[in-house]
């Protein structure tokens, strides 16, 4: 992707003014998607972007300049651009010895998206079309959307670090409109992974279309959501999304270190249920949010953010790491080269526990099941969150009954992390998501088992 003597130079040139540190991320990304809306293909694009991003580090004050011209010259002037009117010390014009890293690759890809003729792509669309609509005559409209990216990057810092990695994700969505008496009603199912095209050797289309109709249709039938505070079931997978947002951010050493945490300063306490157990691990294979390699050019790990209830650790980058005197934990993501890394989530996820999740939903006389969360917004530095329920059900006298709509999830993240009295043994992953922060979006799992905690507030329109 570029010589190894023109990253030296680049790095050479970012310690001329005896800079603390400096790294070099250079990306190659390729991409393809195809949409179809109402049985018309309304787009199908290719496209590649690739550059360099240079970081140089004085002290406590950071430059940073990006280029899409991968020669020498325009990295070694961005390098400099990066440390102009730094004053260092020790380090100007020390060379640098780079030692490269060596780490597994989660996700092995069989057959590349970029060799798959783009008509084999659009067929899918159309297949999954055909499926919604045959699942009943109230679906209105259909829309199908197939993506995949291939992103390969070199990262190269003063450190001695040299990493790169090929990742590949493939992922594909099906939205279904369903029209009757209470209106228009949506469902949508989504598959994504770290692989290539052989995603469809197990995942069937026209499946997807099928659960996206049949989702709208349910909640045609749904009565409004009731309000007040009351038991809530989560069903496994469909309400990770809550744990990311509510918990996962506020144990970003990042946001801990500006005090807009809740977590902020409690190592070591007892800050949720003794059933929860919270990891944050881009190493799993597959996985949307997984890697070899963060985009610091760190071995990818799986970090364990709460065990048994107590605060472990939190999720840190190269740079704040450093400023504590210790470790990285692999979790220094940006969006592309011209952006900086930032500490960021990879797959997040509540372990499974014990109980039959039958046994759950039985010992609850009365309460709301939720089976899918979409949506919301969060304060990180309370905990507070609302989140959309986008297919949800009653639970009465131990028994999951009715489709409920346009109800949301209010709460607070250790407060419900506190409620916690019953975590399944069903544990499954949710369908992929891209978390934005500070205006960069990056690929994120997550994941829990069917769960239910006590006290939360459903925001209905019942009267």
């Amino acid at each position: 992707m570029i010589e190894q003597s023109t990253v030296e130079a680049a790095l050479a040139a970012g310690l001329e003014g005896g800079a603390d540190f400096a790294e070099v991320f250079v990306e190659d990304r390729r991409s393809t998607s195809a949409v179809l809306d109402d049985g018309r293909v309304e787009d199908v694009a290719s496209g590649r972007d690739r550059g360099a991003g240079v970081r140089v580090v004085v002290g406590g004050t950071t430059g940073f300049a990006h280029t899409a011209d991968l020669s020498e010259a325009s990295l070694v002037a961005a390098a400099r651009d990066a440390a102009a009117g730094a004053v260092g010390s020790g380090n100007a014009g020390a060379a640098v010895e780079l030692n490269e890293v060596h780490a597994p690759n989660p996700n092995p890809v069989s057959v590349l998206p970029e060799e798959v003729d783009k008509a084999h792509k659009v067929a899918l669309l159309g297949t999954a079309e055909q499926a919604a609509r045959a699942a009943g005559a109230q679906i209105s409209q259909v829309s199908a959307r197939y993506s995949d990216s291939r992103r390969r990057i070199l990262v190269a810092n003063t450190d001695g670090v040299l990493a790169s990695d090929d990742q590949v994700r493939t992922t594909f969505s099906v939205s279904a409109v369903a029209t009757g008496d209470t209106g228009m009603q949506t469902g949508r199912e989504s598959i994504g992974h770290t692989v290539g095209f052989e995603l469809f050797d197990t995942h069937d289309v026209a499946d997807l279309g099928r659960r996206a109709a049949r989702r709208a249709i349910t909640k045609l039938a749904a009565r409004p959501a009731p309000t007040g505070q009351m038991t809530v079931v989560i069903g496994p997978g469909g309400g990770g999304v809550m744990f990311h947002e509510a918990c996962g951010h506020g144990l970003e050493a990042d946001l801990v270190n500006k005090g807009a945490s809740v977590f902020a300063g409690r190592v070591g306490e007892q800050v949720a249920s003794p059933l929860v157990t919270l990891v944050d691990d881009g190493t799993v294979p597959g996985e949307w949010g997984s890697a070899a390699i963060d985009d610091e050019g760190r071995p990818r790990r799986s970090n364990t953010l709460i065990r048994d209830g107590v605060l472990m650790d939190y999720m840190w980058d190269g740079i704040r790491a450093r400023s504590e005197g210790r470790e990285s934990s692999g979790n220094g993501r940006r969006q592309s080269y011209a952006h900086l890394p930032m500490v960021r989530m990879t797959n997040t996820y509540l372990l499974g526990g014990s109980t039959d999740p039958d046994d759950i939903v039985a010992d609850t006389p009365n309460g709301v099941y939720i089976a899918h969360l979409g949506g919301g917004q969060v304060n990180t530095a309370t905990g507070d969150f609302v989140f959309g329920m986008t297919e949800a059900y009653l639970i009465e006298n131990g028994r999951i009954t009715e489709p409920i709509r346009e109800g949301n999830l209010i709460g607070n993240g250790p407060a419900v992390l506190s409620a916690i009295d019953a975590v399944g043994n069903d544990f499954a992953m949710g369908p992929p998501g891209t978390c934005g922060k500070d205006g960069q979006g990056v690929a994120v799992g997550d994941g829990v088992p069917t769960l239910r905690a006590h006290g939360l507030t459903v925001g209905g329109t019942a009267a």
